[in-house]
């Protein structure tokens, strides 16, 4: 009795902890949630399902930009920049604002009128500049992924996937200056040449109601519906949610991260100098030298990870000279089979060669 009794406690709680892992309702057509250091997906919904991501397209347009053209660059307003459908900042023909503020404006109040300042400050034309991020797409490896236009206004020949979304979020998010501006809440910038200011305030209002939120972008069009993604970091965990037409996105993002952040942990693998090797260095001065970790290093896991183990790489045979710096082997971290991160080593003196009087043949055979 008491053998059955406990078997059906045990199968309730594996039932419970299943149900809990797997089966989130969202409203969502499309949603994925990674995790952005190994960029593994932790859950999904549709998510390479081709679907219109309005403005969220801007996390692209703003990529493209940062890694095109300084952030001090001054944009003269043209009247083609003007008067652009939907959210705007109204922008003045001749006023002059730079790149960064009209980043702040595309990311913060979803200026469309910004994102085509920014496309003509890169490209002559706007089907130039989605030349550029359609180029950027498939570098980053993307199948499912086509822009149109730099502010996502309805286009057949416009969408992506929840999945795709997240892989070009994962990489804009390693710019510090687009998770900069995207973690905004509230920013001023000029208003037609000193005229005044305009107050841009953040449309992503999980900035303020979701712990950890750092970003990233809304979107939404009567065709596309609501489009959100987002970023939270808690206790050195980073997670990255997309949901594509989900009329409840908010709900959906706080369920989706509820969820990454109680299946993984941060790890630190090594402090700063925990790693002190010596290496044999051959024709050198004095007969070996030390090499160590100048940085720390820590990565995300699952909660039920714990078989990490570490290898050193590097050369068997160093010759003198050697120079303080010098990069000369690696930790690797593994967990299991699974390469999880590396953690370079460098010398921390320098070591001269001997300088013989004869040469290596005479020394040999004189």
């Amino acid at each position: 009795m008491r053998r059955n009794l406990f078997l059906a406690l045990f199968f309730a709680i594996l039932f419970t902890l299943a149900y809990s892992v797997n089966a989130i309702e969202l409203s969502a057509k499309g949603a994925v949630l990674l995790e952005a250091d190994s960029g593994d997906i932790v859950f999904g919904k549709n998510e390479n399902e081709r679907l219109p991501m309005a403005s969220t397209t801007k996390i692209m347009t703003a990529l493209v930009v940062l890694e095109r053209v300084s952030l001090d660059t001054v944009v003269t307003i043209q009247p083609f920049m003007t008067g652009i459908e939907g959210s705007s900042i109204y922008l003045h023909e001749g006023e002059e604002l730079t790149v960064e503020e009209l980043l702040y404006a595309l990311m913060l109040e979803s200026a469309n009128d910004a994102s085509v300042a920014l496309a003509y400050t890169v490209a002559d034309s706007i089907e130039e500049f989605a030349d550029l991020m359609n180029k950027r797409a498939v570098q980053l490896g993307l199948t499912d992924t086509h822009f149109s236009n730099p502010h996502g206004l309805d286009d057949k020949e416009h969408y992506t996937t929840a999945y795709e979304l997240a892989v070009i979020t994962r990489e804009a998010m390693k710019n510090p200056k687009f998770e900069e501006i995207v973690s905004t809440y509230k920013k001023t910038i000029p208003l037609n040449n000193g005229e005044g200011a305009r107050v841009l305030v953040n449309h992503n209002r999980l900035l303020r109601s979701y712990e950890g939120a750092i970003g990233v972008k809304t979107g939404f069009t009567k065709r596309c519906g609501r489009c959100l993604v987002s970023c939270a970091v808690l206790d050195g965990v980073k997670m990255i949610c997309v949901t594509l037409n989900a009329p409840n996105d908010w709900s959906d993002h706080a369920s989706m991260l509820d969820l990454g952040f109680s299946q993984y942990r941060c790890i630190k693998l090594a402090d700063k100098n925990d790693y002190n090797i010596r290496f044999d260095a051959i024709n050198g001065v004095t007969g070996s030298f030390i090499a160590s970790n100048r940085d720390s290093l820590s990565v995300t896991i699952k909660n039920d990870d714990n078989n990490i183990s570490a290898k050193l790489e590097s050369s068997r045979i160093f010759f003198a000279p050697i120079k303080k710096g010098d990069l000369v082997a690696k930790i690797v971290f593994y967990n299991g089979e699974r390469e999880l991160a590396s953690l370079p080593l460098y010398a921390c003196e320098s070591i001269d060669g001997i300088k013989y009087k004869k040469s290596i043949f005479e020394r040999l055979f004189g």
